[in-house]
């Protein structure tokens, strides 16, 4: 591991490339995200953004490169898996939330059973995280009876509740209607503006434009173009990039 300083990027990715079988997803990807900084990364369907949110988190393993995050070699055989889904956190389009366990029940569990926290303690942060994403009142329904924005919320709040040092979104409104995909992006916006560093894979323009402090545009495996929104989205350099952002805008 190497030492690592709040001045360093908390996520690095350095020349990652990554295939399933003959098809080839990434094809050198390289970024950084520092401490408290929130990117977007855009692209088109296939651009390999949900395979390098999972690289990450090393859900997916990569074939060659680098992943440090806070100095840790996120793909070294000896890394503690566990102890880097602590300190990352993701949340998918499916909220993967259990069934019949309550919206609070949900949220209290991994750290109770993962990280051995008091469930006193935990049930008191976890009442906490419900207010924040603003769920207050709906301690005690379970999924079923929550409206799918609802269900990403507590899917946000459970993934909060371990405490961890960055954030992993994939695509998190996808699955939902347009009524509640703007109660979701406000949440995530929140948590940006608290200073939780977050990488954000979207479709939705207008959000990543206001949250994010940089935008990565990739396509085909590779990262075409990035920069700051107010430059990505008026001064776009590359065709393909200008023409995405002309069919969706």
């Amino acid at each position: 591991m190497v030492a690592w300083t709040p001045d360093q990027p908390l996520i690095r990715m350095h020349d990652v490339h990554k295939s399933f079988g003959a098809q080839t997803i990434l094809k050198g990807i390289s970024l950084d995200v520092t401490k408290g900084e929130a990117i977007c990364i855009i692209g088109p369907s296939g651009a390999g953004k949900s395979t390098l949110l999972r690289c990450i988190n090393a859900l997916v393993p990569i074939d060659r490169g680098s992943i440090l995050v806070a100095g840790q070699e996120v793909h070294d055989a000896k890394l503690d898996k566990l102890a880097l889904r602590r300190k990352v956190g993701m949340v998918f389009q499916q909220y993967n939330l259990f069934p019949h366990r309550t919206a609070l029940e949900n949220i209290m569990m991994a750290p109770i059973h993962v990280l051995k926290h008091d469930r006193v303690d935990v049930e008191v942060r976890a009442r906490a995280l419900l207010r924040k994403v603003r769920l207050e009142g709906k301690e005690n329904f379970y999924p079923g009876e929550l409206s799918g924005g609802q269900q990403q919320r507590v899917a946000i709040a459970r993934s909060l509740a371990m405490q961890p040092e960055a954030m992993l979104f994939d695509e998190v409104t996808a699955a939902l209607d347009p009524e509640t995909v703007k109660e979701v992006l406000y949440t995530i916006r929140e948590l940006a503006e608290d200073g939780m560093t977050c990488v954000i894979v979207t479709h939705e323009m207008g959000f990543a434009r206001e949250v994010a402090d940089q935008i990565y545009f990739t396509d085909r495996g590779v990262v075409i173009e990035h920069a700051p929104p107010a430059e990505f989205f008026t001064q776009c350099r590359d065709e393909r990039a200008r023409r995405f952002l002309s069919q969706i805008l």
